[in-house]
């Protein structure tokens, strides 16, 4: 067992394809495939279940691949151990972040981590659902909100403000909210990561704690991207982090509202599994990314 053919098995399980495997790795088909075959053989136990249309992990071949991954990890911190240079730190990194911070602060600004470290690869996933870092193989992920996650690193780097939003078409319909009580004669467009449930309302602090105000509304949307397009369609008011809304707001196309009543600062915090020694190459891309978010969090 060598570490070409580790590296041969996680790609075909991260790709669910030899074929594919084959061609990244630029090895030909019957390659991928023998590697794979020997390796199932050396340790006595089916890793893939194979089909003509799909390729997918056994329970064996799911415990396998997680170890597989931190082997090739370790691997890869010792042939940089004893280079300093952040140029000289080389991998591949899989992150995944939030869709509105990943598309208006990290990526615009990735072709300055990579002058800097032009042998490191990302693997950047982007979605509002939470993902799990170790059975999915992430390094890092970046949460907003409280958190749930147990037995991972905790890095917290600080909160995001929230604001109230309507778009101009909205408020010139209904009219623009001074006070709570202005409250009864508008919608809001209610987020939920779970549909089905009960959307708590309008929150806002009372002087001593913040409360929700209930408030009717004809949408209830569970993703980031369709909770701002409710709110530039004039579906209702929102309450969301300023961060996403400020170049919408600079446009013209959406305006604040209320912002004696905004909702609580949300908590964003850098989630990693625990390793006695963190690899520099994470270590890199954590420090990059709360130097990079820091300016915008409070």
């Amino acid at each position: 067992m060598d570490l070409d053919t580790l590296r041969i098995f996680a790609k075909v399980a991260e790709l669910a394809s030899f074929t594919r495997a084959a061609d990244q790795l630029g090895h030909p088909k019957a390659r991928v495939s023998t590697a794979v075959q020997q390796l199932e053989a050396q340790l006595g136990t089916r890793l893939l279940h194979r089909t003509t249309r799909s390729v997918r992990l056994t329970q064996d071949g799911e415990q396998f691949l997680e170890r597989c991954k931190e082997l090739l990890a370790d691997a890869e911190d010792l042939q940089s151990m004893f280079q300093q240079a952040p140029s000289a730190l080389r991998g591949r990194l899989r992150v995944d972040l939030p869709v509105g911070i990943a598309r208006s602060i990290v990526i615009p600004r990735l072709p300055e981590f990579f002058a800097v470290h032009p042998q490191l690869a990302l693997e950047l996933s982007t979605t509002d659902r939470l993902v799990d870092p170790v059975h999915e193989g992430f390094d890092c992920v970046l949460r907003i909100g409280a958190l749930r996650e147990s037995g991972l690193v905790a890095r917290p780097l600080g909160r995001l403000r929230l604001i109230n939003c309507a778009s101009p078409g909205y408020l010139r319909a209904h009219g623009v909210p001074r006070t709570l009580e202005d409250l009864a004669g508008h919608r809001l467009v209610h987020y939920s990561p779970t549909l089905g449930g009960q959307p708590p309302g309008w929150e806002y602090h009372d002087g001593e704690r913040y409360r929700f105000q209930p408030m009717g509304g004809q949408i209830t949307v569970n993703s980031s991207e369709a909770y701002e397009a409710a709110c530039l369609a004039g579906l209702g008011l929102i309450q969301a982090p300023v961060l996403g809304l400020r170049p919408l707001i600079e446009q013209g196309l959406l305006e604040e509202v209320m912002p004696q009543a905004t909702g609580e600062p949300m908590p964003v915090t850098l989630l990693y599994p625990h390793r006695r020694n963190l690899s520099k190459r994470v270590q890199a891309v954590l420090d990059w990314l709360a130097q990079t978010l820091g300016p915008s969090l409070h």
